[in-house]
This record gives structure tokens, C-alpha cells and sequence, in this order.
């Protein structure tokens, strides 16, 4: 039976009620005692709620000052974690690369540049993992670093490329999907294709407008303007006061895109996202296309190669022209924890995995971050890591594990940046919305998670007596709607920022 907030605080209100008149005639139970099994009871309450009969709860609270701990209910059961994967991601990477590693992307010349300007073979880009080629940290501005190489190569007077934009992958082992994903996910943002060599997050804009009356096609343009993907439009305007409903399908295995469903003539422009096929071929293509419209003419076409090896030969050593850095790692990261960025996170778990471990895939990392969290305390079989953002169902952690994580974390030498990192309730990234107007909001910070089924947070959060405490709370298989998942979860982080001895 679903409870309303009035009803819950109703509850709650009882519970706290009767166990402060028990506290009061047993004068032997300490004042900290009594505000403990208050808040045990309370949260008893909340998580054992009759809507919640068929779900699962994982849940760990645990002082960082006294390291009591202050409640648990199956903390060291295996929980799917949604996108809580993503602590365990970017905690690892932060340990050891360290805050100021930045992704590196060479610029190759394979041939010789001659007195008018011509590179005498191909462009070579070898990527490295990077994941903020794209508009996030240009204004928006999606083919900025490429009009910026193209200004480098002009530097190095090439003016015309007789050869192909080539894109070199090998840094990363051939996965293109995290190991559990769902089929049907291909077209979705979220799950957009890995590669070592990405752009634009692997995915390509598509932008909305209303048609000129209702029941005419909408106008559809792409962003970046490619013919890469081939789009068919069968998106209608729809009446002012209709609801805008936009379905993107790829077809597999392709860049066949179609759109359908409805956009109100009352509306602005509306931006949506869907994925390429063959993340490193549309790298190579829209810069080749970039160069063109910057003045450099390119005889050859866009190309893909495993290995600088295959297309290099004894005639034509590759020439290092200029190198491309990221923002450092610690704003990457931010962007991974506030706006819960799955393909940043795939990238950086395969990051870690191919710099101390020597190879970059799933598996090796999985066995690199393992050993990781064994030095913080964590078993490794308590941690199942499928994939780096959280995506995969077949990922499996314990709240206590997640609590672990972050009380390692806080009082590490950058557990400030690892701390900054995380949504604030109420103010930023996946937590603006929730906790308004209560004792959480500015105070919680914390990871969010969703995939079907499941809703995870885990974070830190003060108390009223200023004691930090660290929290994960997971659900797992439940039916009712994700909202009521929420809102126990909003209601705990209330209660525990609430909390006094």
C-alpha cells in the first residue's frame, strides 16, 4: 500500500514518539543510545514499507568520525549498483593516475611535407582513451579541437593531405559495448560505442523545430553537420497543447537513423542525442570534413587501422606533428560523478586497466581495480565489475563495500577533489532536484543510480552535531514506481542530517 508523505511523517512521528517515552522511563540508556535505536527504528519503518515487500534493500550508514556503525540492513548482500559503479570507476583512476593526468592524442604525419604544403601520405590520429573531444568543454562548440588542429597543421605549412585521415583505435582492446549490456540499448546516448578514439561522445546531435502548422513534418538538422549518419525524419508538429514525444532508432550495425513521434508547435528547438556505429571511422570523417572547410584539402578518405603498424613501412616513419591534452583528470571526473557520464566511465575504467595493468579491456580491469580496493579494505569477491559505468546488470557490490569506498576516499590526499566530484542535493547534476527546501539540501553530496529496476545513492552527509557520516542505500527489484524509491531515499538523508546524539 503506498503511503503518502503526510501518512509517512505520521508514522514516523509515532515510532519516535513511543521510543522517546521507552528512553524516558529508562533512565540507565544513554541519551546517544536512545537517538540510535530512534533512528534504527525509523528507518526499520521506512524501508520495510508493504510497497517495498517483493524489492530488495541494501543499506549501510557509518560515522567517518567514530567509524560506529549506525545502521545496516543487507549491507553484505551483492546489490546490482547502477551507476554507483561510476564511485568505484573514478575512485581507482584518481588513486592512480592522479588528479593531473590528462589523455594525450597525437597528430601523426606517415609521409614527407614538401616546400608547397603537401603531406606526401596520411594523417594519423591516435587516440589514447580521451573522452572530451565534443562541445562539453568548448561552449558547446562541437568541432572546436578539430578547427584547432586544423590551425596547427596549417602552422606546419600542410596545405593539402594527399593521403586519408586515418583513426587509430589500439590503445583499447576491441570491446565496443560494456560486457552485459542490453541489446536495445544501441541507440540510446547512454550506451553509445567505446573506442579509444571517440568525438562528440559518440553520438551525433539531432535538433527539432516545428514544422509551419500542425500535422506537417518537424525540420531535422544534424549536429555536426556529416553525412556520416543518414537521417529519416518522420517526426510530425503536433497541436500547442500536446506533449512532445521524440523516438530515435539506429539501425544496427549501421547510420541509418528514423525518427518518429510528435513535437508541439509550441515549442523551441529541441536537441536529442543518438549513437554512431564505428565510433573512430565518424572521428576521422568529420575531421577530414573539418580540415576541408578550414582550407586543407584532403585527396584520400576517412579510414580506420588497428595498429599505426599496419599502414607504416620502412618508406614512411610516422612523423609526431603536435599532441592534443585533456582537462585534467579531475575535472573528467566530475563530469562522470555530477551528470552520471557513461561514456567518460567506460573510457577511464579501461584507462586505469591499460596503464597499470598493461592491457585495455573489461577483464584486466576488473583485476586492477580488484586489487585496488583490497587495499582499502574491500574483499574482492564482496565487488563484481562487469563494466565501468554502472550500465551492465551483471555488476554486483555490498553497501558495505560502497561505505568502505568512501570512508577510504574522505581521508585520502584527494578525497577533497574525489569529494567535490559528487551532485550536491538540491543544487547541482543528477541531485538538483531532489532534497529541496529540507535539511539535505547543500549538505548531502552522493552518487545516484538507475538502470530497470534498480536505484542506488551513496555519499556523505553531515549531521546536525556537525558529524559526517557515509552512506549507500540500494534498491534493487522493486515494482512501484522509481519516485517512492526517491523519496525514502530523500526522506533517510533528511533524517540523518536531522540526526543529533
Amino acid at each position: 500500500m503506498r503511503l503518502t508523505r503526510l501518512g509517512l511523517l505520521f508514522f514516523i512521528s509515532l515510532i519516535c514518539c513511543g521510543l522517546s517515552l521507552r528512553c524516558a522511563h529508562h533512565t540507565t540508556v544513554s541519551a546517544e543510545k536512545c537517538s540510535s535505536e530512534k533512528l534504527e527504528l525509523e528507518l526499520n519503518g521506512l524501508f520495510g514499507q508493504p510497497q517495498f515487500a517483493n524489492a530488495h534493500w541494501g543499506v549501510a550508514i557509518r560515522s567517518l568520525e567514530t567509524g560506529q556503525v549506525l545502521y545496516q540492513h543487507n549491507a553484505d548482500k551483492g546489490f546490482m549498483p547502477a551507476s554507483n559503479m561510476k564511485l568505484f570507476t573514478t575512485a581507482a583512476a584518481l588513486i592512480k593516475l592522479g588528479p593531473e593526468f590528462h589523455y594525450q592524442t597525437d597528430i601523426l604525419a606517415l609521409g614527407q611535407i614538401d616546400s608547397l604544403g603537401v603531406l606526401h601520405g596520411d594523417l594519423v590520429v591516435r587516440g589514447s582513451g580521451d573522452p572530451s573531444i565534443s562541445g562539453r568543454y568548448t561552449d558547446g562548440d562541437i568541432t572546436a579541437v578539430f578547427r584547432h588542429w586544423a590551425d596547427s597543421l596549417r602552422v606546419r605549412n600542410i596545405r593539402r593531405i594527399s593521403g586519408r585521415v586515418v583513426g587509430d583505435d589500439s590503445f583499447f582492446d576491441n570491446e565496443i559495448l560494456g560486457n552485459g549490456w542490453s541489446w536495445d540499448y544501441q541507440s540510446d546516448y547512454y550506451a553509445a560505442q567505446i573506442s579509444a578514439l571517440s568525438f562528440n561522445e559518440n553520438c551525433v546531435d539531432l535538433l527539432f523545430l516545428p514544422g509551419d502548422s500542425v500535422g506537417a513534418l518537424t525540420h531535422c538538422r544534424l549536429e555536426p553537420n556529416t553525412t556520416y549518419v543518414t537521417v529519416e525524419n518522420r517526426v510530425v508538429t503536433g497541436a500547442a497543447d500536446s506533449e512532445s514525444e521524440i523516438y530515435l532508432q539506429r539501425q544496427r550495425g549501421g547510420n541509418q537513423v528514423v525518427c518518429t513521434g510528435t513535437l508541439s508547435i509550441s515549442e523551441d528547438e529541441k536537441r536529442d542525442w543518438v549513437t554512431v556505429e564505428d565510433p573512430t571511422l565518424y572521428t576521422a570523417t568529420v575531421l577530414r570534413q573539418v580540415l576541408e572547410e578550414s582550407g586543407i584539402r584532403v585527396d584520400g578518405e576517412a579510414a580506420v587501422i588497428e595498429a599505426l603498424g599496419d599502414v607504416a613501412d620502412g618508406a614512411k616513419k610516422p612523423q609526431l606533428l603536435f599532441t592534443h591534452h585533456s582537462p585534467p583528470l579531475n575535472e573528467l571526473i566530475r563530469t562522470i560523478n555530477k551528470v552520471s557520464q557513461n561514456l567518460f566511465a567506460e573510457l577511464l575504467f579501461r584507462t586505469t586497466a591499460r596503464w597499470i595493468g598493461g592491457a585495455g579491456n573489461a577483464k584486466t580491469a576488473e583485476k586492477a581495480e580488484k586489487e585496488i580496493f583490497a587495499e582499502m579494505g574491500i574483499p574482492p569477491q564482496f565487488v563484481v565489475l562487469a563494466d565501468g559505468s554502472g550500465l551492465s546488470r551483471l555488476n554486483l557490490v555490498t553497501p558495505n563495500s560502497v561505505v568502505q569506498l568512501l570512508t577510504y576516499l574522505r581521508r585520502h590526499a584527494y578525497g577533497e577533489l574525489f569529494y567535490s566530484s559528487l551532485p550536491v542535493a538540491g543544487e547541482d547534476g543528477t541531485l538538483a532536484k531532489r532534497m529541496i527546501g529540507t535539511a539535505a539540501q547543500k549538505n548531502v553530496r552522493a552518487k545516484t543510480g538507475y538502470i530497470g529496476r534498480v536505484r542506488a545513492l551513496s555519499g556523505y552527509v553531515t549531521t546536525k552535531d556537525g558529524e559526517e557520516l557515509a552512506f549507500s542505500m540500494i534498491a534493487n527489484n522493486y515494482t512501484v514506481p522509481t519516485s517512492l524509491v526517491n523519496h525514502v531515499q530523500d526522506t533517510v538523508c533528511e533524517r540523518l542530517a536531522n540526526f543529533s546524539r
